[in-house]
């Protein structure tokens, strides 16, 4: 791979602002030199994420557990934001920037000078050693993390044969040229002008005239496939092309190895390149495909759209839905996917200067973040509830929270937790097919707006621990608690599991539909041991806070998701995680619950048998350490490198479980402790997140709050 250098902002000049415009919001500006920049002086939270020296003191080294937990916690506290939260990267995928740079520009909307510079140095350090990228950072290249990206390039104003561009497009002609990206891609590729709507499978916006009870009704899809697939099929419906400008029409010449007129695009249709395939199209996708295409021909003949208008009807149901997400979510959406396709159709249907557009454009840098590497945008508008709900249990259950020096913290963390809980449900809450969301808290933002089963059930663990403190107001009053206990109860299934953000609302057979290439299990919200398990600690500890509301209720959802687990279950005593690397992280949510119910290694032999399969994974130096290829493979993938995250997760796991064996929990401990800095901190390893089975994605707090958890739990364990 050729080296180039990639231009660079001068980092002194940024700043993170937050919760300008609503609770929890990341915003990053940038100050050229003068008055301005001399006024607002950077603090340790802009340098800590920008890679710059934060001028931490030195403490004083460790000699316990919880002597190293608590210099931990008092390098952390330094990145606390003002409004009580820990703003953090929040980054991984590689599809996700490529979407909103395509997005701005079929809009007409350009980025900054100094977001641009940023956004190019990112991609650039992001390459692999082949010349191309992948699905996410972890990955190795793919045709659509490399075409995607270097289109991103192009169109953020890199030359064609600028720096690296000339070699990497030599990796996309040799891996078959643009026809091969997988469904995303080529639909983006459409938007944008760059491909042909003729070789894209058809998205039909007519699922969204079906009735509900339909089993494949689009009501019934995941919640991120629901709101992907709708303004993805208003663009697809209405075969929509941005405007041809001098930079797209060198792109049709650039990513193709013949000539754009020539291609036969039906034809590419189901043609993707076989480092993109994870989950291969069925037969009855791909029969779909070949039928719809004749009916997306059929549509355009003469006169059939006016004597037949069900593709004007189908339209105008899918832009309604898109509506119903902009508003329920002010202008946030789901996540970042819908946010950039959603961004175009209300630029298609309402104008550039409609309200509706603006709004959308004062939410785009919500999702922009920079980091030491450059800037990109982050899967969600950020992870705030989710990373402030695990420290919040983490100094409570250590003891750190009792001391002198952390209460303001503390309570700074009470402080946001009671202004992020969703008081009500969505504006559009049954015409938008959402579940509840009164009491809930969301994973990032009360603005973003959708209950998660564990979101809702970690932040109330948070919330309970913290106002449990002799010090703390009861700020969250215990009607509002029941809220949440209500929200708690109306996700269970009818089989004792919980997925993620709903019910679930169809079969497995759904996944015959899947047109996504790249990933796994998608269709429908499946049911998950680490959501289960939330659910079931924190019903457990509001039953002994309030043992009188729904007792029954309470009760009868407990055992039917102790059942649950327990069936879910693998033979050599793990379960498999879907949200976080892997094994290790269900195994500890796992442990947690059935701890708290009462389940112990001497007491049962399920726990037993899970503590064993941890111990079993124990590296030669105390530590644990997965890759995020365990999610993929479904087996576990031991990492070269033991992991300070994974090792916290197993000792945390081993202490739920009230292992007998504590050398084991000992060597666990002090590899911790030797991977700590003399300021407190520990520094980024691998990537900790995972989701569709394919995608990993960064937890950054992650370093940082497992580790003190351990830490001073086991510190506690090891002394009893």
């Amino acid at each position: 791979m050729s080296s180039y250098t990639p231009r660079k902002t001068d980092y002194a000049g940024w700043r993170l602002k937050v919760s300008e415009d609503s609770h929890g919001q990341h915003k990053w500006v940038y100050l050229p030199e003068g008055e301005a920049r001399d006024a607002w002086p950077q603090n340790k939270i802009d340098k800590y994420w920008l890679g710059l020296e934060v001028d931490a003191p030195k403490l004083k080294k460790a000699k316990t557990p919880l002597e190293a937990a608590r210099n931990g916690a008092k390098f952390f506290k330094q990145l606390q934001s003002e409004d009580g939260h820990w703003a953090a990267e929040y980054g991984g995928p590689l599809f996700l920037t490529p979407g909103l740079v395509i997005a701005m520009h079929v809009t007409r909307q350009t980025f900054k000078q100094e977001e641009r510079t940023e956004m190019i140095r990112y991609l650039l350090n992001r390459r692999k050693p082949d010349g191309g990228w992948g699905l996410h950072t972890a990955a190795p290249a793919t045709a659509y993390g490399t075409v995607m990206n270097y289109v991103t390039l192009r169109l953020l104003g890199m030359g064609p044969d600028e720096g690296p561009m000339a070699e990497i497009r030599g990796l996309i002609h040799r891996m078959g040229g643009a026809v091969r990206v997988p469904s995303w891609a080529k639909l983006w590729l459409s938007v944008l002008g760059a491909y042909e709507w003729d070789g894209v499978g058809s998205v039909p916006p007519e699922l969204w005239l079906l009735p509900d009870w339909v089993p494949f009704a689009p009501s019934r899809f995941w919640i991120h496939v629901r709101m992907t697939f709708t303004p993805m099929s208003y663009l697809c419906g209405s075969r929509y092309v941005g405007q041809l400008d001098p930079l797209v029409l060198a792109l049709r010449e650039e990513l193709y190895i013949t000539p754009y007129e020539s291609i036969h695009w039906s034809r590419h249709r189901n043609d993707i390149h076989e480092a993109d395939i994870y989950n291969p199209h069925s037969f009855i996708l791909n029969t779909l495909h070949t039928f719809l295409g004749y009916y997306e021909s059929a549509l355009r003949l003469p006169g059939v759209s006016s004597i037949l208008p069900i593709r004007q009807k189908a339209l105008a149901a899918a832009y309604q839905q898109v509506v119903y997400e902009d508003e329920n979510t002010t202008y946030q959406t789901l996540g970042p996917v819908s946010k950039s396709f959603n961004l175009v159709v209300r630029y298609t249907v309402d104008g550039p200067e409609s309200e509706a557009f603006k709004m959308h454009l004062s939410r785009v840098r919500d999702f922009l973040w920079l980091s030491r590497d450059g800037m990109f945008m982050t899967g969600t508008n950020g992870s705030q509830l989710w990373d402030l709900a695990f420290f919040g249990q983490a100094m409570v259950e250590t003891g750190l929270a009792e001391e002198e020096e952390n209460k303001e913290c503390v309570l700074g963390m009470l402080d946001w937790l009671d202004k992020a809980q969703i008081r009500d449900n969505p504006k559009w809450y049954k015409v938008a097919h959402r579940h509840r969301t009164k009491g809930a808290w969301a994973f990032s933002t009360p603005e973003q707006g959708y209950t998660v089963s564990d979101c809702v059930s970690e932040g109330l663990k948070a919330v309970m621990g913290i106002q449990n403190l002799d010090y703390a107001p009861k700020t969250v009053s215990l009607d509002r608690m029941r809220d949440a206990i209500d929200t708690i109860l109306s996700m269970q299934n009818a089989n004792g599991g919980y997925a993620s953000y709903e019910l679930k609302r169809g079969s497995d057979k759904m996944e015959y539909l899947n047109a996504a290439e790249v990933f796994g299990d998608i269709m429908v919200d499946y049911l998950y041991p680490e959501c289960t398990t939330s659910a079931l600690s924190a019903l457990k500890y509001f039953s002994q806070l309030d043992p009188t509301y729904r007792t029954n209720d309470v009760a009868r959802t407990i055992d039917k998701a102790i059942h649950w687990l327990h069936s879910v279950q693998r033979p050599d005593g793990s379960w498999y995680g879907s949200w976080g690397v892997c094994f290790t992280y269900a195994t500890m949510f796992a442990l947690e619950s059935l701890g708290i119910a009462g389940e112990t290694y001497e007491n049962s032999t399920r726990v037993k048998k899970a503590c064993e399969f941890l111990i079993s994974k124990q590296k030669e130096d105390g530590g644990w350490g997965e890759t995020y290829m365990s999610c993929v493979t479904l087996e576990y993938c031991q990492h070269e490198m033991s992991q300070v995250v994974m090792t916290s997760w197993a000792i945390l796991a081993l202490i739920y479980g009230k292992c007998p064996n504590k050398d084991v929990i000992k060597r666990g401990i002090r590899l911790l402790m030797e991977r700590q800095k003399p300021d407190g901190r520990w520094e980024r390893e691998d990537t900790e997140g995972i989701f569709n089975k394919n995608c990993a994605i960064d937890y950054t707090v992650f370093q940082f709050v497992f580790p003190i958890w351990a830490l001073g739990r086991a510190d506690k364990y090891l002394n009893e």
